[in-house]
C-alpha cells in the first residue's frame, strides 16, 4: 500500500441543493443515531453542506484511466480490486451495504477505504429529505472496523477520520474517537521528559528572568526585584552583560539597574577585559545616562589605557559610548588618533567601521572639545559618519510620519524649496533641509549650496566655540523628526546617537526645527497636518510663496 493520497474533489458525488449541513454534536444525546438525525435539522445549501462535511474522497494510489480501475505505471496485483472497492464504497446505497463492502473484503480493505466510507454515510444521511434509519448495531460495527484498524493508519487518515466521525456526530468520549484520539497522540513526537528545575539564587535567577518570555512584557519589574535578591558576590561579568544588552535593545533607562552596572564595573574592574568593558558601557552612552557613580569615569579612564593597545574594536566602542555623554578622555583619543593605532587597524576585517568610529571622535573634538591639542585623524582617513538613514529608521520606515510631512512640505512650499534625506559634512543625515534668506524667505534650495562649511569657520577670539560664524547669508533650518523610537522608554530623554546629532548640527551653525512624535500624532489628516507645519515654519520669522519670494 502507498498510503492515503491527498483528497481529490474531482471524484465526490453530487449533492442536492437542499442538503442539509451537519453543525456539530448536540450535548446530551443518547445515541448515534438520534445524534445524526439532530444534525440533519437545520436547511443549508449543498455548497455549504460538501465545505462543512463532506470532503473530497480520498484519491487512491493509483492513477490513471482503466475498466476495473486504475492501476499503478507497473501493474499492481491488487490496484484493481482496491481501486474497484472504493468505488462500491462511493456508490453503496445504504449504511448496511457499506459495512458489507467493508466485512466481505478484508484483504482489499486499505487505510483509505475508512475515511471513504465516513464520507459516503454522511452523503447518505445527507441527500435525501428523510433519510433512511440507522441500525444502532450498524454504527457499533462500522466503528469495530475503524478502532481494529487504526493502528495502521497513518497521521492523515487519523485526522480525516476524526474529522468526519466528530461531524456525524460520534461523542467525543465513545469509543470511536477516543481510539483514533490515542492514536492521534501516539503519532506526535515524543516530549522530552521535564527536568528538575533547580533552585535559582542570586545571579541565576536574574539570568533566568533575563532569558524569560514573559520579562519581555514586565521587564522592569522582574529585572528590579531580581537585581534586588542578588548578592553582589553573584553578579558575574556574564549575567551584568545580558543586562546590559537587554536596557539597550528595548531602550530602558532604568538609574537603578544602570547605577547597578556601574557599581559592578568599578568593584570588578581589575577583573574585566575591554571586550566586557564595551558591553557594560554600550547602555550609558545609547540611552544618554550618566552614572552619579563618582569612580565610572576614572575606572574606564584606567581600563582603557590598560586594554587600549590589545583589543582596538572594542576600545574604540566604549568612546563612541563616553563621546555620546559627552565624556570623551584625552588621553584615550590621543592614543586613538596616533599613526601607529592607525596604521594597526587599517589591515584588519573591522577597519571601516573603526574608520567611521574615528571619524565621528574626530568631529566630537573639532566641535566640542576646544581645548584639545593632541594629534587628529587625518584628512585621508576620514570617512562619512553615517552616510544613510539609521538601522532603526530603515526598520520602521512604513511607521514613520516622513512620508507625510514630505507631502506636506511639498504642498505647502513647493518640491523645489527643500531637501530631504541630505546628509551633510560630516556624514550626518538631516530629514529635510531648507534655506532661508537674511529676510526669512525661503529660497529654492537648487540657488543655494546646502551645506554649511565644516569644519566651522574659526570663531572671533573671545566668542564661545559652539556659537560658529559663517560669512553665508542663508540661513540652513533642518527639520527633525523625533520618531517614538527615537527616545528612551519612557519617552523624554532621546536616544544618544539622537541627541548627539542634534547637538552636533547645531554647533555647525544649523537651525533646528524638532518636529515631536507627540505632535505629529495628533495631527488627523494631511490638512490638520499642514497647518501644524505652516505654524511651526511662521514661528521661526519663514515666509514663502508670492509673498515670501
Amino acid at each position: 500500500e502507498r498510503g492515503v493520497k491527498e483528497l481529490d474533489s474531482r471524484f465526490s458525488s453530487p449533492l442536492e441543493k437542499t442538503s442539509p449541513p451537519f453543525l456539530g454534536c448536540p450535548s446530551g444525546s443518547p445515541s448515534p443515531n438520534s445524534m445524526l438525525r439532530v444534525l440533519l435539522s437545520a436547511q443549508a445549501s449543498a455548497a455549504r453542506l460538501s465545505g462543512l462535511l463532506l470532503l473530497p474522497p480520498v484519491q487512491p494510489c493509483c492513477l490513471g484511466p482503466g475498466k476495473w480501475g486504475d492501476r499503478p505505471p507497473g501493474g499492481g496485483l491488487h490496484a484493481g480490486p482496491v481501486q474497484g472497492l472504493q468505488r462500491l464504497l462511493e456508490q453503496a446505497r445504504s449504511p448496511g451495504e457499506l459495512l458489507r463492502w467493508l466485512g466481505q473484503n478484508p484483504t482489499k480493505v486499505r487505510a483509505h477505504h475508512y475515511p471513504v466510507a465516513l464520507r459516503r454515510l454522511g452523503q447518505l444521511l445527507g441527500s435525501q429529505p428523510r433519510p433512511p434509519p440507522v441500525e444502532q448495531a450498524t454504527l457499533q460495527d462500522l466503528s469495530q472496523l475503524i478502532i481494529r484498524n487504526c493502528p495502521s493508519f497513518d497521521i492523515h487518515t487519523i485526522h480525516v477520520c476524526l474529522h468526519l466521525a466528530v461531524l456525524l456526530g460520534f461523542p467525543s468520549d465513545g469509543p470511536l474517537m477516543c481510539a483514533l484520539e490515542q492514536e492521534r497522540r501516539f503519532r506526535l513526537p515524543p516530549k522530552p521528559p521535564p527536568s528538575l528545575q533547580p533552585v535559582l539564587r542570586g545571579g541565576q535567577r536574574l539570568e533566568a528572568a533575563l532569558s524569560c518570555p514573559r520579562f519581555l512584557r514586565h521587564p522592569r519589574q522582574h529585572l528590579i526585584r531580581s537585581l534586588a535578591e542578588a548578592r553582589p558576590e553573584d553578579l558575574t561579568p556574564h549575567v551584568m552583560v545580558l543586562l546590559a544588552q537587554h536596557l539597550a535593545r528595548h531602550r530602558l533607562r532604568e538609574p537603578q539597574l544602570l547605577e547597578a552596572i556601574a557599581h559592578f564595573l568599578v568593584v570588578q574592574e581589575t577583573q574585566l577585559s575591554s571586550k566586557v568593558v564595551q558591553k557594560l558601557v554600550l547602555p550609558f552612552g545609547r540611552l544618554n545616562y550618566l552614572p552619579l557613580e563618582q569612580q565610572f569615569m576614572p575606572c574606564l579612564e584606567r581600563i582603557l589605557a590598560r586594554e587600549a593597545g590589545v583589543a582596538p574594536l572594542a576600545t574604540v566602542n566604549i568612546l563612541m559610548s563616553l563621546c555620546q555623554l559627552r565624556c570623551l578622555p584625552f588621553r584615550a583619543l590621543h592614543f586613538v588618533f596616533s599613526p601607529g593605532f592607525i596604521n594597526h587597524i587599517s589591515g584588519t576585517p573591522h577597519a571601516l567601521i573603526v574608520r567611521r568610529y574615528l571619524s565621528l571622535l574626530d568631529a566630537a573634538v573639532e566641535l566640542e572639545l576646544p581645548g584639545y591639542r593632541g594629534p587628529r585623524l587625518p584628512r585621508r582617513q576620514q570617512v562619512p559618519i553615517f552616510p544613510q538613514p539609521l538601522i532603526t529608521d530603515r526598520a520602521r520606515c512604513k511607521y514613520s510620519h516622513k512620508d507625510i510631512v514630505a507631502e506636506g512640505l511639498r504642498q505647502l512650499l513647493g518640491e523645489e524649496k527643500y531637501r530631504q534625506d541630505l546628509t551633510v559634512p560630516p556624514g550626518y543625515c538631516t530629514d529635510f533641509l531648507l534655506c532661508v534668506s537674511s529676510s526669512g524667505a525661503v529660497l529654492p534650495v537648487r540657488t543655494q549650496d546646502p551645506f554649511l562649511p565644516y569644519p566651522p569657520r574659526t570663531c572671533p577670539q573671545g566668542q564661545a566655540a559652539s556659537q560658529p560664524t559663517t560669512h553665508d547669508p542663508a540661513q540652513r533650518v533642518v527639520l527633525m523628526l523625533r520618531e517614538r523610537w527615537h527616545f528612551c522608554r519612557d519617552g523624554r530623554v532621546l536616544l544618544g546617537s539622537r541627541a548627539l546629532r542634534e547637538r552636533h548640527l547645531g554647533l555647525m551653525g544649523y537651525q533646528l526645527l524638532p518636529l515631536p512624535f507627540e505632535e505629529l500624532e495628533s495631527q488627523r489628516g494631511l490638512p490638520q497636518l499642514k497647518s501644524y507645519l505652516r505654524q511651526k515654519l511662521q514661528a521661526l520669522g519663514l515666509r514663502w510663496g508670492p509673498e515670501g519670494g
